[in-house]
């Protein structure tokens, strides 16, 4: 396993300009627009990782090491799809990240010098990775699981989603032997399905967590796809369009408790329930119009309770009570973010705790169980505007597109940017 420092070249895999992974510079100097000092006591881990071309849509690749483990150093695997320039030059990327340390805060008699000299060697993020090359730039990846094989469904410009068998080169990024072979083989799997029936591109796209090989798709004219996995390990798509939308469908999420359940988000400014029981003239159970001012580009559905959050172009992010979504009423409203919403997540196992990004360059961690404490009269004015239930702001990426918390690890987020990914913890959550 190859050991990377700040600026060490991968000799593995020189097309595809995958560079460094490196510990955050502290002190931000690099920050374009404002200086922006890095805090690392309000943070329990921090690292960085540039896959050379943008990344821009990412999953995390659950593992065997255990669930709930805190125990540094921490190990982390994802795959990510890349938007490239040149279409012929995209790729998916399965990468194992290691060795990540946390942050070492310094003494009060420490100086900047002394914290330097004494990072040991053996303290660096170890990167290894595995590409498959892909067809158009990838709008959108997730990743599942089914009879304990990794599996990866994209969404690409040119208007097709693959279906991509993760196997080898997830196999690769665990074992050296079989990593050296996938590189010097120029191991590139082809994808196992796909589908061209959306006539054109799309970024909806999501797995169900009950039913193993079951998903959905959403396109950019309005139309979603059901796709469901056979008997002999193939899939076969619907034939006939889930269509009540009227403009692009821009995420879909599938109910975490009910395995006909999903709901979707538009252009359109609605949310929309449905039962894929029902045929799909008559799927669409409900309907929210006008839940937000502008395009709603991501929803995120609890996995416990029956919550849904939202965040559209309006900057605005929204949770909605299910039980009482026939009136139309959002149970909460944020407004803290000054640009569109990109992401939006629930905690995997907190359920009043999610994360946002936005197009403003800040990742916002909020827990819906706080409240402001009115009697508290040392509050200023600045304090008061500041929604209560708000924890963290992270900044420091350009062009934060998405964000996800891994579901194996209380509190580690991960985030993929024009300028690369991001690995944190924070002492909030």
């Amino acid at each position: 396993m190859a050991e990377m420092d700040e600026s060490v070249e991968r000799k593995e895999d020189s097309d595809s300009e995958m560079d460094e992974m490196e510990t955050e510079d502290h002190n931000a100097e690099d920050a374009e627009e404002e200086e922006l000092e890095f805090d690392d006591s309000a943070y329990v881990m921090y690292h960085q990782a540039n896959l050379g071309s943008p990344c821009l849509s990412f999953d995390v690749l659950l593992d065997g090491l255990g669930d709930n483990r805190e125990e540094f150093p921490l190990t982390l695997s994802l795959v990510a799809g890349s938007q490239s320039p040149k279409d012929h030059n995209d790729i998916i990327t399965v990468m194992k990240m290691s060795n990540l340390q946390r942050i070492k805060h310094k003494t009060a008699d420490e100086s900047d010098s002394d914290s330097s000299e004494s990072e040991d060697e053996d303290d660096k993020p170890d990167l290894e990775t595995t590409t498959l090359n892909h067809p158009g730039c990838v709008n959108r990846i997730r990743a599942t699981e089914i009879n304990n094989k990794k599996y990866a469904a994209t969404w690409s410009m040119n208007g097709k989603v693959y279906i991509w068998d993760l196997s080898k080169p997830y196999e690769a990024i665990n074992d050296t032997e079989k990593l050296s072979y996938y590189i010097r083989n120029c191991l590139s799997p082809d994808p196992i399905f796909n589908f061209s029936g959306h006539r054109g591109e799309g970024y909806a796209l999501d797995w169900s967590r009950i039913t193993p090989g079951q998903l959905a798709s959403g396109d950019c004219n309005k139309n979603i796809y059901l796709w469901k996995l056979k008997s002999d390990s193939s899939w076969c798509v619907e034939p006939a369009p889930y269509c009540s939308h009227s403009d692009s469908v821009e995420d879909i999420q599938w109910s975490p408790t009910e395995a006909n359940v999903f709901a979707s988000c538009s252009v359109d400014k609605s949310i929309k329930v449905w039962d894929a029981r029902a045929s799909p003239a008559k799927a669409c159970m409900l309907t929210c119009s006008g839940a937000h001012d502008s395009d709603i580009n991501v929803i995120h559905w609890n996995r416990n309770d029956p919550f849904l959050v939202s965040g559209g172009d309006d900057g605005v992010i929204k949770i909605w009570d299910l039980r009482q979504f026939q009136h139309q009423k959002p149970s909460a409203v944020f407004k803290h973010h000054s640009a569109p919403i990109t992401s939006v997540e629930w905690h995997p196992t907190d359920n009043s705790v999610f994360a946002a990004s936005g197009e403003d360059n800040m990742i916002s961690l909020w827990d819906m169980a706080v409240e402001r404490d009115t009697e508290d009269e040392s509050s200023s004015k600045d304090d008061e505007n500041i929604p209560a239930q708000l924890l963290f702001i992270h900044q420091g990426q350009n062009e934060i597109k998405e964000v996800h918390w891994h579901w194996q690890m209380p509190g580690v987020v991960i985030s993929t940017a024009i300028d690369g990914f991001n690995v944190f913890r924070t002492i909030s959550v």
